[in-house]
């Protein structure tokens, strides 16, 4: 969904002029903000009870159900099927990632890549800024990007190079991908509370975080601040998943790994965020090297069989390695784990 809702707020019930002051101060313009904040959100930015902040948002989620913009509360599976099957998928300019994915990057969805440094994250992110841009029967979503960035990766002669290799519009893509510079923890916070307006004006159908975790892990040290970053995180990640679903937009984060050197079989490296990040993401993708090529498994998603598949980082993006267009699915891997987890970063929800 791209257009906007002919429906100003204070035409809701129960908001008058000063209600209305109040919530554009707080970062809240649009039904579809409004039907996406939390009670907590509302409260601590408006100063108001519970219930107050509870019938704000079931007004606006209720203006939006009969819109037809958001699910009614009961749906036939049949009916859910019917509009899966047309939710739009990015391509990534990579066969194998393309089947390994079901086709591509997901719109209404969180899809997490997380893998060591080298490993293929920032390479496949700005391949999306550019093969979003492509018309919807191109395998593209048709607008613009946000690009979030918290690592100082982001290179607009990378994209340059990419738009090249597939003979786009040097300066249209340019254009059309914005960057957020972020510095820290809460100016992410801040950048991700205000998607809603920022998706309206500027037609954005792609949103990348990149990455997740690095700042609040530079921020919150030891485990005493563990409860803090979790929740901070949490939050974050439940902005972004209701976001996706009610603006129709897909959202690409990446993270970081950290080791358990007690495990003595199986791979030692896993994902950053422990348990928080793990639940909120929609399809979890882990990336590794493989010689000079780089290996996707999919590790958690709700839909797609596991499986692996390879790829490569060329000076076009993200593509296929010569003649290796094969992606293989198995069963759910395990690990075989010896000893006690002493891994700083897990957490236990």
């Amino acid at each position: 969904m791209s257009e906007a809702i002919e429906v100003d707020i204070a035409d809701l019930p129960g908001v008058g002029p000063a209600t209305k002051a109040k919530l554009e101060a707080g970062g809240v313009t649009t039904i579809l903000d409004l039907a996406a904040s939390t009670m907590g959100e509302l409260v601590d930015s408006l100063n108001i009870a519970d219930e107050t902040a509870h019938n704000l948002i079931f007004e606006a989620q209720k203006l939006l159900k009969e819109k037809g913009y958001l699910e009614k509360d009961l749906v036939s599976a049949q009916e859910l099927f019917e509009r899966r099957s047309k939710l739009l998928k990015c391509t990534t300019y990579s066969e194998n990632l393309d089947n390994l994915l079901a086709g591509g990057i997901e719109t209404q969805a969180v899809t997490e890549f997380y893998g060591e440094f080298g490993s293929g994250k920032t390479q496949i992110c700005h391949t999306i800024c550019v093969s979003a841009q492509r018309p919807v029967e191109n395998k593209g979503l048709a607008g613009s990007v946000l690009y979030v960035d918290t690592e100082s990766t982001f290179r607009p002669e990378r994209i340059v190079q990419i738009a090249k290799a597939h003979e786009m519009d040097v300066d249209e893509v340019l254009n059309h991908i914005h960057v957020a510079k972020v510095y820290n923890s809460s100016h992410l916070e801040l950048i991700v509370k205000a998607l809603g307006t920022l998706i309206q004006q500027n037609n954005i159908k792609l949103v990348i975080v990149d990455s997740i975790i690095s700042l609040h892990r530079a921020e919150f040290v030891g485990r005493g601040t563990l409860a803090e970053r979790q929740q901070k995180l949490n939050g974050i990640m439940h902005r972004l998943k209701r976001v996706a679903e009610i603006y129709n937009i897909a959202v690409v984060i990446t993270n970081q790994v950290q080791a358990t050197p007690d495990t003595f079989f199986g791979d030692p490296t896993k994902a950053a965020g422990g348990n928080i990040i793990g639940h909120a993401s929609t399809y979890r993708i882990y990336l590794r090297k493989a010689g000079q090529e780089r290996k996707a498994i999919m590790i958690d998603s709700p839909c797609h069989p596991y499986g692996d598949t390879n790829f490569m980082v060329t000076d076009g993006g993200v593509t296929d390695p010569a003649e290796k267009k094969t992606t293989s699915f198995k069963s759910k891997p395990t690990e075989k784990k010896v000893g006690k987890n002493t891994s700083k970063d897990d957490d236990s929800e």
